[in-house]
């Protein structure tokens, strides 16, 4: 018996059809278009420190501290801290799934081959046995008239533009945080000093008010009282020695070393006493809407609005039917030798379509819930724009309002170094009472731990406001 004819214009015209939809149709769902959130002209806060406009400076802003010890904490903790590293394989999770979206692009073709035995039952058949061999090839296209796998592609290339972005934002907070703790550093050998210098002082104050109280100058008041001054500044110097190990240790975990096993010289480096970095005379801060262009976590919500805007076109299509091309060739025998001959083919092609007709509303209610997630991505991207402008505002203020803090604490240390000289004097001269010595000496440790304090806060301060600003991204690859 011959084969059945193929009606091989009727497929022919059935595959133009197809194609004609795929070059005609546009892609469904919503276009993707960038909010244009509304930002001040400027900045609230009343900054008169630095200068506006050219923010080139946030690149590698570390640098603008002087400080190399900190430059090499901050190089050290990009090749080893482990929020990047995660951040790095974010990426590299995100590039695969765009290339996976992308496959479904392209054809799909499959290869088989099966040998098979089998024996009859003698009771109900011949008894006889059988070798079947198969080998084929299976290909199969789904043609994406309707744009779901193209929304899908822009979904997924969205997604791995904002896990870009989030391994930028990581690199910034890191660079931040190496620096900030790194002030705690220096600041808390600093404010030692002041206590332990002043400890020694006041150790003197007690020898000699102890000695003269030997002699019967003084009464055993006035030893009492020198001995709890030297003692309550004696009892703030082990927390200061706790926070200055802490701050260490924290150091190596952002390095991605265990506490107290800082890589290289960087312990010594740390042990060594420093001063407080330095902050710069001008400062540029750039206008609101540089914020927006600078600051990743930013960026990293504008495209996680984008690839969800993508996925209401991808839930969209399911509305629509799908259309496909496949094929098959196969060959098959009872011989493995005769297995690969030509007599021994089969082939079928053919184009194909499906469409959910009925689904109790699934593909609709699915279509709302992927639009409320893009409403809902839409007010995180506006509310990551307000938490930056706030942050650089709140940021302004207090890098501004601490120099002025430091200015009068400066006034008032030199006022207390006077004062305390004058008291020491005074006693010694039997003008006044032991009283008022100890009183200039705890105003004088006062202001000196509290002068250093603000001079450390003034730095950290600055670093918070380059953060807030968005800069340090810049300065290391975002390849993962």
């Amino acid at each position: 018996m011959g084969d059945a004819p193929i009606n091989k214009k009727g497929i022919t015209a059935f595959f133009g059809i197809i194609c004609l939809l795929a070059c005609g149709c546009a892609t469904v769902g919503p276009d993707y278009k960038a909010p244009a959130p509304s930002v001040p002209d400027k900045w609230g806060s009343d900054f008169k420190t630095g200068a506006t406009g050219d923010i080139s400076s946030l690149t590698a802003w570390w640098e603008n501290l002087g400080d190399p010890v900190l430059s090499g904490l901050i190089n050290q903790a990009v090749q080893g801290n482990l929020d990047l590293r995660d951040a790095r394989a974010r990426v590299v999770e995100a590039r695969a799934r765009r290339g996976i979206s992308e496959s479904g692009m392209f054809p799909s073709l499959d290869a088989s081959g099966t040998a098979r035995y089998s024996r009859g039952s003698s009771g109900t058949g011949d008894g006889n046995t059988r070798e079947t061999y198969q080998a084929g090839f299976d290909a199969g296209w789904e043609v994406d008239v309707f744009g779901g796998v193209r929304r899908s592609v822009e979904a997924s290339q969205a997604d791995l533009e904002a896990s870009q972005e989030n391994l930028k934002d990581v690199r910034v907070t890191l660079a931040a945080e190496v620096a900030l703790n790194y002030v705690d550093v220096r600041t808390y050998q600093a404010r030692l000093s002041v206590a332990e210098a002043n400890l020694k002082i006041q150790q003197e104050t007690f020898e000699i008010t102890d000695f003269k109280y030997q002699a019967g100058l003084v009464t055993a008041l006035d030893v009492s009282k020198a001995k709890y001054n030297l003692k309550s500044t004696e009892a703030q110097i082990p927390g200061l020695r706790t926070n200055l190990k802490s701050a260490k240790n924290r150091l190596a975990v952002l390095l991605g070393a265990s506490p107290g096993s800082l890589p290289g010289r960087l312990n010594e480096e740390l042990d060594e006493i420093a001063p407080i970095p330095v902050t710069p005379v001008e400062i540029a801060v750039g206008v609101p809407a540089d914020v927006l262009r600078h600051r990743p976590d930013v960026r990293q919500a504008e495209r996680n609005l984008a690839a969800q805007t993508a996925r209401v076109g991808v839930a969209t299509a399911e509305l629509y039917p799908k259309f496909s091309l496949t094929g098959s060739i196969g060959l098959e025998s009872l011989s493995l030798g005769k297995l690969f001959n030509i007599d021994h083919r089969s082939t079928s092609f053919g184009p194909g379509s499906s469409w959910n007709i009925f689904d109790a509303g699934a593909i609709r209610q699915n279509i709302q819930v992927q639009t409320a997630l893009q409403e809902q991505a839409l007010v995180k991207y506006e509310a990551a724009v307000l938490s930056a402008l706030e942050e650089v505002e709140n940021a302004i203020t207090a890098y501004t309002e601490e120099h002025i803090k430091f200015t009068a604490l400066k006034d008032a240390l030199s006022a207390a170094q006077e004062a305390a000289a004058l008291a020491n004097d005074q006693y010694v001269s039997g003008t006044s009472d032991f009283q008022e010595v100890l009183e200039a000496q705890r105003s004088l440790l006062s202001f000196q731990d509290q002068m250093t304090t603000s001079r450390g806060t003034i730095t950290a301060n600055l670093i918070r406001l380059y953060k807030a600003l968005g800069g340090g991204w810049q300065a290391v690859s975002t390849e993962g």
